[in-house]
């Protein structure tokens, strides 16, 4: 009887445990069922962060018009242009590199276009260069409209990072530098050549509107990759999240939110209104608290929409602080 009742408990199964990814996702993409639609495409243009392209131009063309009571609006077009565009470019060559490389086979947000099979590959990257083209075009407009020729570099510049995030055999995204980059190109260059280009001058306001530009742009970056930091380890994808891990991540994303606030207040001594920009914590505080307490990845997508959020009703008060 007890012989029979061990073999019993031998033949029970035992439960499950989660299956963790291995390997290369390549091997297996995940296939979305269905025809592409336009919600497909505008989804992989990614709107969410499109904020991070117009908040630079907003805050360099602030800083501008606190130089003088001209406003050169045709130009700060056409810099809202090429950033706009470079930002879709890029969202869609990461979209074709990340999917070519199976980086997205195994991922928490959105399924994109290339993972999922339902494009051909070549179709995402020939759109990308599409927007990256049309971007570059603008940019040329502008270097001939202003004479500074010199700004075809810096342009030129632009492109080859905007592709080397995550094309190319070393994409820089996948060695931890991403946010390095996305500082200079998303805050720097971005802001700072607005500027220029506006006055040919670059005044203190513009520097210091152009670093909170780019920890914006840095903190959104990091609570993107704190969502997927669970399958970039899996396919060897060295995020500076998958580097330091989740809780350095939280304190760093606290502080790239936060830091732009201390410089607010700064200029807000030269100019007064800038402290209508604190109404921006009403959406970075919520983005601060998702990121310390989310329990699903897909929560952080929330958090970095607020962040972007964020950006752009900063730069909204500093081009009011400094035009009005």
């Amino acid at each position: 009887m007890a012989a029979s009742t061990k073999r019993k408990k031998k033949s029970r199964p035992s439960p499950r445990r989660p299956v963790r990814a291995s390997g290369n996702p390549a091997k297996k993409p995940i296939v979305e069922a269905g025809p592409i639609t336009a919600r497909d495409w505008i989804g992989a243009a990614r709107l969410r962060t499109l904020p991070l392209a117009i908040a630079p131009v907003v805050i360099g063309t602030g800083a501008a018009r606190s130089t003088g009571p001209e406003f050169h609006w045709v130009i700060a077009l056409a810099c809202l242009a090429v950033a706009v565009l470079l930002q879709i470019g890029v969202n869609f060559t990461n979209d074709y590199s990340d999917g070519i490389r199976g980086t997205d086979a195994v991922r928490v947000g959105p399924a994109r276009l290339t993972a999922s099979r339902r494009v051909k590959p070549r179709t995402v990257l020939i759109i990308g260069l599409v927007f990256f083209s049309l971007a570059a075009a603008v940019g040329v407009a502008i270097v001939i409209r202003t004479e500074q020729w010199w700004m075809l570099a810096v342009g030129a510049a632009c492109i080859v990072a905007a592709w080397f995030y995550t094309g190319g055999k070393r994409p820089y995204g996948y060695f931890g530098l991403g946010e390095v980059f996305v500082f200079v190109f998303f805050g720097l260059v971005a802001t700072l050549g607005t500027t220029w280009v506006q006055v040919f001058q670059l005044p203190q306001q513009a520097w210091l509107g152009a670093i909170a530009a780019g920890l914006f742009a840095c903190a959104v970056l990091l609570a993107n990759n704190l969502r997927d930091i669970d399958q970039d380890r899996v396919v060897g994808k060295r995020t500076l999240t998958v580097l330091i891990g989740r809780r350095p991540t939280q304190v760093l994303f606290t502080l790239f939110v936060l830091a732009p606030f201390g410089i607010l207040v700064f200029l807000a001594l030269l100019y007064p209104i800038a402290w209508i920009g604190v109404l921006a914590l009403l959406a970075g505080l919520p983005a601060i608290l998702i990121v310390w307490t989310y329990r699903q990845p897909k929560e952080l997508v929330i958090a970095l929409a607020l962040t972007s959020l964020t950006a752009l009703l900063y730069a909204g008060a500093l081009f009011w602080a400094f035009a009005g």
